[in-house]
């Protein structure tokens, strides 16, 4: 019963701070505390009723959920796609497909983000101060993000021979100063 209160909490609190910024005359303040204050309290709640670790990801999670239902009832359907008058660039949806460009882009995003993110992440784990294991688990963090970053950029990128020549540099570079940097703290070892 104390899940689908916290979703429920998460919505209402949502829902309330949506209100308070679609005002007219700005964000209404009672409404905005009001948010706040539950979302806050229904967090409290949970790290006291069961636990301040567990009770606290619990509450955060199904918060979230209760405010995501209340962002995706409010989204906006497009019907098919328009001219925007004075944009600096089309979006990459906009363009007519084309199955080689496609799979470019796949390729690009897939595999070449990877290496550039796997790159800069050594980079990270060679130059970053602390213990060894410390730094290793930093740069395995950090790999996830930097390619996701990457596969956004890339697949966002109409030109293709700009996003391939980034990527192409970030992986060159990346990995040769990770191996210069590797190789000075191989000699001084």
């Amino acid at each position: 019963m104390f899940p689908l209160l916290l979703v429920a909490g998460g919505a209402a609190g949502a829902w309330l701070l949506r209100r308070s910024w679609r005002h007219r005359t700005g964000a209404v303040p009672s409404l905005l505390w009001s948010g706040w204050t539950l979302l806050v309290a229904l967090v409290l709640a949970a790290a006291w009723s069961i636990g301040p670790v567990k009770g606290v990801a619990l509450a955060l999670v199904l918060e979230a959920i209760g405010a995501l239902l209340i962002v995706f009832e409010g989204r906006v359907r497009r019907n098919g796609a328009r001219e925007r008058i004075g944009d600096a660039s089309a979006e990459p949806l906009d363009e007519p497909g084309r199955l080689w460009r496609g799979v470019l882009r796949a390729l690009l995003a897939g595999p070449l983000g990877m290496l550039a993110a796997m790159a800069v992440a050594f980079s990270v784990t060679v130059y970053v101060p602390g213990d060894p294991r410390t730094r290793i688990v930093i740069g395995g963090m950090l790999m996830p993000v930097l390619w996701g970053l990457a596969m956004t950029w890339t697949l966002a990128d109409r030109r293709l021979l700009r996003a391939t020549a980034v990527l192409m540099g970030t992986i060159l570079a990346g990995f040769g100063l990770a191996l210069v940097g590797g190789m000075i703290l191989g000699a001084g070892a």
